[in-house]
């Protein structure tokens, strides 16, 4: 390999085969999020359903949050002959993206003007099956991939995962003009082939081991294990899990703030698609594939340090944004610093993570962790709209740059304790 002190090229990095399995896998993942989030709600709105109502539908979005507590069962429990046949990833990827796409199918048969609640019990079972199958294909990704790989990996599944969610959002809606809402939604069931075929086509990863166990203690095994195992493997659990939810603090607090911040400033809801979330969405792409790399290169700690800074100084641009005002120029400036550094950043997050699983139940330990990190995304973000009524926009942008330095002294606290556990293990 043409490689130097051991570190992958660009090539071979992204060219490997297993890495362009996961960006496919993360389009299937991708594709099935905005079919119950804003593209349901485009079709609740055509059906007449109040505004009230089409808020509530929020409550089908649910097992997105709360998948860690059915992750153990998938990475214990075998399908009959099918796990035999695939192996325990593969077969159990085969079946969630089934029944997604039998669920997709049937929900798009549904008339939400005559029976909103089969509509709303139908899309709380895709998100459950996507959800399910988020558990599966992050397990399948970590365990299909060596640590130099793991950020490259982490930047084809954004790529996948931002153009599934490009094609049931933009891609559904333009249907959408020419189709009926069951033809579009029939169209994106048959988009879940797109997995499927993938997983038929690819080899079962090599999971770790599990430790024999004591038979009758399914329950000890399933549930308890998976958290006792990540403890005694990462003995700086306590600082590891006070940083997961700090890391992308800013970037999160930043982001519940961002559309209301392009209104006040003038900007109408075209050039906030067309900039926003179309040119946004390649930009952030684009930050992943470069964070994918610095993962490969500079490795898991450094690249945190470095992608984590840039994303904190990111949000200085909008600072600048807010002098500038009704600046279209101005705006696609912003929105390249802030969502290229913010993809870089997730890369090298996404990899940290996928490093702290394994043991054989890398899927109950990653379902665990990305929950954490949804909180500071959900929760402790919560508060963002109160701060910009008491700090103004120009304020509150640099207080979001200042919430992430409590993260990034957290990357240096981890890079110590890894460089005395080497030592002390050498």
């Amino acid at each position: 390999m043409n490689t130097t002190n051991g570190r992958l090229t660009f090539a071979e990095m992204y060219l490997d085969r297993r890495v362009i399995v996961v960006a496919l896998l993360g389009f299937s993942s991708g594709l099935p999020l905005l079919l119950v989030f804003s593209t349901l709600s485009f079709w609740l709105k055509d059906a007449g359903v109040s505004i009230a109502l089409i808020g509530a539908f929020s409550l089908a979005r649910m097992p997105y949050t709360f998948k860690f507590a059915w992750a153990p069962l998938l990475d214990r429990a075998a399908i009959p002959w099918l796990t035999a046949a695939l192996g325990k990833r593969r077969s159990w990827a085969l079946v969630t993206q089934s029944l997604l796409m039998l669920s997709i199918l049937a929900m798009g048969q549904t008339d939400p003007a005559q029976n909103l609640w089969l509509t709303a019990a139908l899309a709380a079972l895709v998100s459950f099956f996507s959800a399910s199958q988020d558990i599966i294909i992050d397990a399948y990704r970590i365990e299909s991939l060596d640590e130099r790989r793991q950020g490259a990996g982490a930047g084809t599944y954004t790529l996948g995962y931002r153009a599934g969610m490009l094609t049931s959002g933009a891609g559904a809606l333009w249907l959408a003009t020419m189709f009926t809402w069951g033809q579009v939604y029939a169209f994106m069931a048959a988009l879940a082939a797109v997995g499927m075929v993938t997983i038929l086509l690819s080899p079962e990863p090599r999971a770790a081991e599990r430790p024999s166990v004591p038979h009758g203690a399914w329950l000890e095994t399933t549930f308890v294990a998976p958290f006792r195992d990540f403890l005694s493997r990462n003995p700086g659990w306590p600082v590891i899990l006070l940083f997961i939810p700090l890391f992308k603090l800013g970037d999160a607090y930043l982001g519940a703030m961002a559309n209301p911040f392009y209104v006040d400033m003038g900007f109408d809801k075209t050039q906030i698609a067309e900039i926003t979330k179309v040119y946004g969405t390649l930009a952030t792409i684009a930050g992943g594939i470069i964070g994918g790399w610095v993962v490969g290169r500079m490795g898991l700690i450094n690249s945190l340090l470095v992608c984590g800074a840039f994303q904190a100084a990111s949000n200085l641009a909008y600072v600048a944004q807010t002098l500038a005002g009704r600046d279209l120029g101005m705006l696609m400036i912003t929105i390249s610093v802030e969502n290229v550094t913010g993809g870089m950043a997730t890369s090298a997050f996404v990899a940290y993570l996928s490093s702290l699983c394994g043991g054989g139940y890398t899927a109950s330990q990653y379902a665990l962790l990305t929950a954490l990190m949804a909180f500071s995304r959900d929760a402790l973000s919560s508060t963002s709209g109160v701060a910009v009524e008491v700090m103004g926009w120009g304020s509150f942008f640099m207080f979001t740059a200042a919430l992430a330095l409590p993260g990034l002294a957290l990357v240096i606290r981890l890079g110590k304790s890894t460089a005395r556990l080497e030592q002390e293990s050498s």
